[in-house]
């Protein structure tokens, strides 16, 4: 049965904890329940917190009852990805190889989200090191999709939107290195942002160091904005962590947007998408156009698919955190994984590091393409969920795990600032995602464009509520 905490925005519940008409410990307990409620079925998380959520509530909730200065997300429930880095709890990062492994500190991200007053209550689930745009992993199993219990959430980032969109939290912490905060985020209809490279400090080392970024999913994007609003900015232990100024990205969820010049690309130049996906978004583009917005449409973004460029350095990155596994215990990985990891791992100095150059020569031609606009807008995904347990859509089998998303991949080479909002529900019932990608360092026109979409064309959030 669905309670009153279910779907209530992190916004309303932050105002009415300050108001003390509902209770931060009433709230985690509920999440906690529901989290437990749901497992066997979505199996969205990796690790529960009952016991330092429940303790963590009681603080917060005494700090209300004395009329003590409350926090940004002052006793609001969330929850942190196993990519990320949590004080001693398991970070397994969703590797059997890993399953012994407890962290030393919190994340900054985790650290920045609890100082604010926000409750962790759990840790969610990812494929293995993130390696695969869909749900499930040898050590956790399948997460599935609310929508949908036959279909997959998307990953990597599969628990953080599956326990989002179930009404579990109001938001979640992901992680981004090649779309794994939009890519569940467009199939489970939620709102996901990933700030400009950077922006939020991504520590300990990833896997991944010059693609990984840290970012919200919410299911609106005012929600969003406020986790990542809490997470973003400076940190010295971030050797790319950008030390100017954090856009005011709360404030961009209400600004106008009828100044933007916008691209839309319905390919980028070589996606192969569903033609109900480019319907919606089709739509998407219209609206921006009836909210005053300069829209023109741009076919080819890019020369050819920057696919190779992403993959070399993603998978090579992974591959030598795994080298002693891919050589010794094979078995104990993914197989789909460790398929895709033998290349990476044998490629030449010589050729990996023309693609480096590569990458660097793509990033000056995509950030010429943003001097003529504020925004490009895209589908996130090809095609709408698929099932659960599928590496790969069967229309898209010449593709490889990744390589199949099409859209994502490109803004992390690029590191430019993306969001994922619901452009509206396709004929199968499941959602579809916009993509929205702004100049570099500029979330907030990111964000206010996202907004002003989410509030003209409401999409049909939570409309089919996951009860438990």
């Amino acid at each position: 049965m669905s309670h009153e905490f279910d779907y209530m925005s992190a916004m309303e519940m932050r105002s009415r904890i300050a108001a003390k008409e509902i209770s931060p410990v009433e709230v985690t307990r509920r999440a906690l329940d529901k989290a437990e409620a749901t497992q066997s079925t979505l199996n969205a998380f990796y690790c529960l917190l009952s016991e330092p959520a429940m303790a963590a509530a009681k603080v917060a909730e005494d700090a209300v009852m004395k009329g003590a200065p409350l926090g940004a997300l002052h006793g609001i429930p969330f929850s942190a990805k196993d990519l990320m880095a949590v004080k001693g709890v398991g970070y397994a990062s969703g590797s059997r190889t890993m399953e012994a492994n407890i962290a030393a500190v919190d994340a900054p991200a985790v650290e920045r989200a609890k100082a604010a007053g926000a409750i962790l209550i759990g840790k969610t689930t990812t494929s293995e090191f993130g390696c695969k745009p869909v749900g499930d992993s040898p050590l956790t199993g399948i997460t599935r999709n609310p929508w949908n219990l036959d279909k997959t959430p998307g990953g990597s980032s599969a628990g953080a939107a599956a326990s989002v969109a179930a009404g579990i939290t109001p938001f979640s912490l992901g992680t981004d290195g090649g779309g794994s905060i939009r890519i569940p985020a467009a199939f489970t209809g939620l709102a996901g942002i990933k700030g400009q490279f950077g922006r939020v400090p991504v520590w300990p080392t990833s896997a991944t160091p010059t693609l990984a970024h840290v970012g919200a999913l919410a299911r609106s994007v005012r929600d969003a904005a406020l986790l990542f609003s809490a997470i973003a900015g400076f940190d010295r232990r971030d050797p790319f962590s950008v030390a100017g100024p954090v856009p005011d990205v709360l404030g961009a969820a209400h600004a106008s947007v009828t100044d933007l010049q916008i691209a839309y690309s319905p390919t980028l130049g070589y996606a192969r998408p569903d033609p109900e996906v480019v319907k919606l978004t089709d739509k998407a583009a219209i609206t921006f156009r009836e909210l005053g917005c300069t829209v023109d449409l741009v076919e080819d973004v890019f020369e050819s698919d920057p696919a190779d460029l992403w993959t070399a350095e993603f998978y090579a990155g992974v591959g030598i955190r795994l080298r002693s596994f891919m050589e010794n215990q094979r078995d104990l990985l993914d197989p789909a994984v460790a398929d895709v990891l033998e290349p990476a791992l044998s490629q030449d100095m010589r050729d990996y590091y023309t693609k480096v150059f590569a990458r660097y020569a793509l990033r000056d031609k995509i950030a010429a393409f943003f001097a003529r606009y504020d925004i490009l807008i895209s589908p996130v995904i090809p095609v709408t969920s698929l099932d659960a347990g599928k590496n790969i859509p069967d229309g898209l089998s010449d593709r490889n795990l990744v390589s199949w998303v099409y859209y994502t991949y490109p803004f992390n080479l690029t590191g430019q600032p993306a969001a994922s909002v619901c452009a509206g529900i396709a004929p199968d019932g499941m959602p579809v995602g916009l993509q929205i990608v702004g100049r570099s360092h500029c979330e907030d026109d990111v964000v206010r464009a996202a907004a002003s979409f989410e509030r003209a064309h409401s999409a049909g959030y939570n409309v089919r509520q996951f009860n438990a």
